[in-house]
């Protein structure tokens, strides 16, 4: 019906340059769900599952710095910064520039990376076999998937859960949400509130009702755990 919607639309006030007088027509509503994060642990899980350097390495990056997949295959070896710890993404979604963090904590690694597939100063930072082109998404996608099966992670997890988890994650330290927003790339903050929805920050550290109320009346209940010890022993 969208699709529809707006070829009318495009057809009208486009091309014959006229009020487009059916605007009211009831459209879809969007779902609104949720995204998949991880948990700290979980994503430490996942970058010990992969042992080739390079593979860790993207991971670990799109991770820390909160990349989209088409992001991060596009790096150019002169897009990091390890001076001013910062990252240049350039032609992201929209065609926009920005600018994200790059990690002190993946320096060392990402230099040992540089050093043993011999990259030189510019060019892509993470090439393909054929060194003209770089890793396709599919590739790293791949990764992922095996490091999630050997990690044993029930969760439904995609490159985008990773961007996720940073975004959620920066959130549970103390950061700003419009720092967030701007390291992320939206255009608006109201994108990037969605990540309040999921932060244990917010959710998580809030108490139960019932943990409130057993601290209270806890002495009233039957002690169920003695006498299931009692029997188990019996």
């Amino acid at each position: 019906m969208n699709q529809v919607f707006n070829a009318l639309r495009f057809l009208y006030v486009e091309l014959y340059e006229k009020p487009f007088v059916i605007n009211k027509l009831p459209r879809p509503r969007r779902e609104e769900k949720l995204p998949n994060v991880l948990n700290e642990d979980e994503v430490m899980k996942i970058f010990q599952a992969v042992k080739n350097l390079k593979h860790r390495t993207m991971l670990m990056l799109t991770y820390a710095s909160g990349l989209r997949v088409s992001e991060l295959i596009k790096l150019r070896i002169e897009d990091v910064d390890g001076v001013r710890n910062i990252i240049h993404i350039r032609e992201a979604k929209g065609k926009k520039d920005r600018y994200t963090i790059f990690p002190q904590s993946l320096r060392a690694q990402l230099i040992t990376y540089w050093k043993t597939y011999k990259l030189g100063t510019s060019g892509w930072l993470f090439p393909s076999e054929a060194k003209d082109y770089h890793i396709s998404a599919r590739s790293i996608q791949a990764v992922l998937a095996r490091a999630v099966k050997s990690g044993k992670i029930a969760k439904h997890v995609s490159m985008h859960t990773l961007r996720h988890s940073f975004a959620t994650h920066l959130l549970e330290h103390g950061t700003d949400l419009r720092y967030i927003q701007a390291l992320l790339g939206h255009q608006s903050v109201r994108t990037t509130e969605v990540y309040t929805h999921v932060s244990t920050k917010s959710i998580g550290q809030v108490r139960s009702p019932l943990d409130f109320l057993m601290q209270k009346n806890e002495h009233l209940l039957p002690d169920h755990d003695n006498k299931l010890l009692k029997s188990d022993k019996e």
